[in-house]
């Protein structure tokens, strides 16, 4: 986070999502089984629609990282651990949805519906993918077993808007630490404080939840028992404050015993990390703070980091370099560094299969190597180099804006399922001027991704350099109403309506999703006021 992280957000948003609540028992030594009514009376539905409405402000936060490689990654690894607990889904088959936040704290959180998060510190701070993967899988099973229900359920569901809304408020209050503090002071203080964790009971089944899923997604499960332990020892080190991660997630002695018990009670499993991980950690280090001195500091340890004899670790030190040389406009370098982190990632091992070892004790070591070189190319690399030729295309003339184009495609071809390279490939083909085409290319990939704002955005952008302004306003709209922001997009169908060229079929779209859009504002402000 840039300075000091607002108080409020170093609290697991989950748990703020349940203390808000106020009156609700706390429900610390008894949860309801899966068929209670007080569950059944918060839907899965609701559990997301809540969960919407808190992300709308999440995404249009300044510490919010929209950033799409690191996305992609978390999205991908995250649907690991869910395909090895489909039921976690719920009865409404909600897609989970993984993303990160800028702050200094280690800590995690789940919202409702299938939202969760980790902090850039965390990501830091896991030596592994499975530690990585051991702490999404618990926030997966507090998700699983629908926690937040079971605390709110006794609350009729007219509750949940303005509880929605108190949420945003905290969120909206980190710009200004003092609103957060008076939040945290006023009338809900204490309310706040009885109710910040989770029971210890949710606390437990979400790490047994969360083993599992760590176990049957091919994770080596000494990864949850070594982050816990680092999280232990770190605290001692705190001279003022307890990690947030243990604070919203407090790691009693039996639980700790207890994870210790059932690692003890599996095959020993070798785990070769994908290098995409420590590609992904290096870009964190750099989105971590984008300051002159944070990119300094971050220049500091990748370069430390050259000289450890691990490949992955060395391709990954150079591709954060290469992130930092392009963020500074020092393309050649940024190139050059790049070339050497694929040299280095073509040398270093990648997993080709998970290895399991019956019948080794806990005191035994046995070293196994699996796997074959990486490719010299992989999204994240390639993504990178996109970058690279969109800035200097900006830069140059149209040799320069013709080769980022037929980069961008070749990288699309290769990596089909790569939602960031696509929207590269339409920016390529908007720098180069092939606004025609990349109109086209956006309508193709809105029939098959039209919850992306993104797209939105960059249609409006290639319509606006066509002189359609209509259609411009039109896509802003929906880029609007997508992100929640649902005045803006009613005011962009205003200027839709009014632009010298909106024909008849432009009038009539305009006139049915105005209406639905004034339908959802009566909505939002009717929930305000509850």
């Amino acid at each position: 986070m840039r300075g000091k992280p607002a108080s409020a957000l170093r609290s697991f948003l989950c748990c703020a999502v349940l203390a808000l609540a106020g009156g609700l028992p706390a429900l610390a030594q008894e949860l309801p089984n899966l068929g209670d009514a007080d569950r059944q009376e918060l839907t899965p539905v609701m559990e997301r629609k809540l969960g919407e409405e808190i992300m709308f402000d999440i995404r249009r936060n300044i510490d919010y990282l929209d950033d799409a490689p690191l996305l992609e990654y978390l999205n991908n690894f995250g649907a690991q651990l869910v395909a090895a607990r489909p039921e976690a889904r719920s009865d409404a088959s909600y897609d989970f949805f993984f993303f990160a936040v800028r702050d200094t704290q280690l800590n995690a959180f789940a919202l409702p519906g299938g939202f969760i998060a980790v902090h850039s510190a965390l990501v830091l701070a896991a030596q592994s993918e499975s530690e990585l993967a051991s702490v999404m899988a618990h926030e997966i099973g507090h998700v699983a077993q629908r926690h937040i229900a079971r605390m709110l359920g006794r609350q009729r569901q007219d509750s949940m808007i303005p509880l929605a809304a108190l949420v945003l408020a905290i969120l909206a209050s980190r710009a200004g630490g003092d609103a957060a503090v008076a939040v945290m002071a006023g009338s809900q203080g204490l309310a706040l404080q009885r109710q910040l964790n989770f029971s210890r009971e949710a606390e437990r089944e979400a790490d047994r939840i969360g083993f599992q899923i760590l176990r049957d997604a091919g994770f080596d499960t000494s990864g949850m028992v070594a982050f816990f332990r680092r999280l232990q020892v770190a605290s001692r080190s705190y001279s003022d404050t307890t990690p947030a991660y243990l604070r919203s997630h407090p790691l009693t002695t039996e639980r700790m015993a207890d994870i210790d018990a059932r690692n003890r009670d599996q095959h020993y499993r070798q785990r070769i990390d994908n290098i995409d991980f420590q590609l992904i950690r290096a870009r964190v280090r750099v989105l971590q703070d984008e300051s002159s001195a944070g990119m300094r500091e971050a220049e500091t340890l990748l370069q430390a980091q050259l000289e450890q004899s691990n490949w992955q670790m060395v391709a990954a030190a150079r591709y954060g370099l290469a992130f930092i040389a392009l963020k500074r406009g020092l393309l050649d370098r940024a190139d050059e560094q790049l070339q050497q982190a694929r040299q280095a990632a073509a040398r270093a091992p990648q997993p080709t299969a998970n290895i399991a070892i019956a019948g080794l004790n806990a005191g035994k070591k046995l070293a196994v190597f699996s796997g074959a070189p990486a490719p010299a190319q992989n999204a994240i690399l390639a993504s990178l180099a996109i970058d690279i030729d969109l800035a200097r295309a900006e830069r140059g003339g149209a040799a320069q804006k013709k080769a980022a184009v037929a980069h961008a495609d070749s990288a699309r071809q290769q990596f089909p399922l790569s939602r960031g390279i696509a929207r590269q490939y339409a920016e390529a083909m908007m720098t180069a001027g092939q606004n025609e085409q990349a109109v086209i290319y956006l309508r193709d990939q809105l029939q098959l991704y039209r919850r992306e704002p993104q797209l939105y955005t960059q249609l409006a952008k290639s319509y606006a350099a066509l002189g359609k302004i209509a259609l411009q306003h039109i896509a802003l709209a929906e880029s609007y109403a997508l992100t929640g922001a649902t005045p803006a997009a009613l005011d962009q169908l205003l200027l839709a309506r009014k632009a010298p060229d909106a024909s008849f079929y432009d009038q009539a779209l305009i006139d049915a999703r105005e209406r639905e859009l004034q339908a959802r504002r009566r909505d939002e402000m009717a929930d305000e006021k509850k």
